[in-house]
């Protein structure tokens, strides 16, 4: 370990530790084009991620006309088909990932995610992206009863990890507050889906790029 003072560092995925929006707003554009309704750009799909797929869904429809009683529901199997079926087409890790991952890995650091994408989800975008090996533990949004902002996603993601002290990266104001209820400082990265700026999501610390990173927990 040597004294670097994190035995876990956790991310969430989506606008974290993956650029999804293109493969996500591919998937709400199939759903939409079910009935009719025009395509959404990937920039105005980025600020509806965060919460899992049926929000991301219901906001999209909010967007193109309504939501309507039922056509959430109606439609949500079908985005989450289509979806998985194309899960990675354009997703990649963010730029300077993989290197970070490399530098916690060496300082005996686990690394864990804990998400609001489904778990069984997460840990296909993860293994086909070849990350999911890397991960000490994947919480999903429907591996608890609760989800992100709660705590318990985080507690859980420390205690598969193996205990110690921890810190979560996240880009969304439900990262920093499941963060800030489990405990742990938080850091924001400049670079996610974000619907603010950065430096307002009270974040205890924020990143405009992974390089920042492990300097940056190395000096907590």
């Amino acid at each position: 370990m040597n004294d670097f003072p994190f035995r876990i560092v956790g991310f969430d995925l989506d606008g974290t530790l993956v650029d999804t929006a293109a493969d996500l707003a591919a998937a709400v554009n199939h759903a939409l084009a079910l009935i009719d309704r025009a395509p959404l750009s990937e920039a105005e799909v980025r600020p509806m991620i965060g919460l899992g797929a049926k929000h991301m869904l219901e906001q999209g429809l909010r967007a193109t006309g309504g939501a309507e009683d039922g056509t959430v529901e109606r439609l949500y199997p079908d985005l989450l088909h289509y979806y998985e079926a194309h899960i990675a087409v354009h997703s990649r890790p963010f730029p300077g990932l993989i290197a970070t991952l490399d530098q916690l890995d060496a300082l005996g650091v686990r690394t864990a995610v804990a998400t609001n994408k489904a778990e069984g989800m997460a840990r296909k975008l993860l293994g086909e992206l070849g990350l999911a090996d890397r991960m000490a533990a994947i919480i999903g949004g429907d591996t608890l009863a609760i989800r992100k902002p709660a705590a318990e996603p985080i507690r859980a993601m420390i205690e598969q990890s193996g205990g110690g002290r921890a810190a979560f990266v996240g880009d969304s104001i439900y990262d920093v507050m499941a963060a800030r209820n489990a405990g742990v400082p938080s850091v924001i990265v400049g670079f996610g889906f974000l619907d603010r700026p950065a430096r307002e999501f009270g974040a205890d610390h924020v990143i405009d790029d992974y390089g920042e990173l492990v300097p940056l927990l190395a000096a907590l």
